[in-house]
């Protein structure tokens, strides 16, 4: 496998058994976790939880990455297509509200191989960082029901400092109007999200004008009641972390940021309150469910 998946097109060999690139994986499936979450939206998690499978590796370097052991660390088990197809009717059969995959961008080969042509009982959700080529999000279609990205900047130099990635907005905008024109408008059942797009976005520390722009794009292209928009107040600081990054997001930078959003015009989706910045919503990596 000669990789080229994901904008960096690192064109590095990826075989079963020898990892390369930006994400450092194999060809292979590698996940650190399965379980029943319970801290995603609330629409995605119903009654029990949604069925995460926590993927490895990562096509973005974020310095302020919660999940840091397993996306840029070494924690993670190899699983065959044949055994990530058993963890997926596992987590159904525990009563999952969607199938909710963590970071597989660079696993989408063995990704589909696992969904098959089979149609589940609940919706499969593409959970990524937003830096995703629309080529790539193609291959999805019919497959994936609900596409959950990060929209983590509008402006080059955050994404740049930050993410290693300046080019990070010309590639995630592309890649959510291709995630729509597979959906169309958000469809809802039961307050439970069948299909459709959820964007997230994450309030940076010291980065108001980031987050202002991004709600300026998602509010200039699309209409009320075509996607859900996430603005969330869960940064944690992470070990080493300086400057703003060394802090959470303040009251005022929080509420700044909703007042926008709603002058904006977007009303359909969700909030956090502060106190989600807790270390506890990131699980434990320990490979329970692999």
């Amino acid at each position: 496998m000669i990789c080229n998946l994901c904008p960096r097109e690192c064109g590095a060999e990826r075989t079963e058994t020898k990892r390369g690139g930006v994400c450092r994986q194999p060809s292979l499936p590698v996940a650190a976790r399965a379980m029943l979450h319970l801290w995603e939206e609330p629409c995605l998690v119903g009654d029990h939880g949604a069925g995460a499978v926590f993927f490895s590796g990562c096509n973005l370097r974020c310095c302020f990455c919660q999940n840091k052991p397993i996306s840029q660390g070494e924690v993670g088990k190899v699983l065959t297509v044949e055994r990530l197809r058993e963890i997926f009717h596992q987590l159904i059969d525990q009563g999952a509200a969607c199938l909710d995959l963590v970071t597989p961008t660079h696993f989408t080969d063995a990704v589909l191989e696992a969904l098959g042509d089979e149609r589940w009982p609940v919706p499969v959700v593409w959970n990524c960082g937003g830096y995703e080529k629309p080529e790539t999000l193609r291959r999805l279609e019919g497959r994936v029901q609900v596409y959950l990205p990060d929209l983590k900047y509008a402006l080059p130099e955050p994404a740049r400092k930050y993410s290693a990635a300046a080019d990070y907005f010309d590639w995630a905008s592309r890649a959510i109007l291709e995630m729509f024109r597979q959906t169309g408008p958000y469809q809802m059942e039961n307050g439970l999200l069948k299909r459709g797009v959820l964007i997230r976005h994450l309030l940076l520390p010291g980065e108001l004008e980031n987050t202002r722009r991004v709600i300026d794009w998602v509010s200039e292209t699309f209409r009320p009641g075509e996607v859900l928009f996430s603005l969330m107040a869960q940064y944690t600081p992470q070990p080493g972390a300086v400057g703003n990054l060394a802090r959470h997001v303040t009251r005022a930078e929080y509420r700044a940021a909703v007042e926008y959003m709603e002058n904006c015009g977007i009303t359909d989706g969700y909030t956090q309150e502060r106190t989600s910045a807790r270390e506890e919503y990131t699980p434990d990596f320990d490979l329970r469910g692999i």
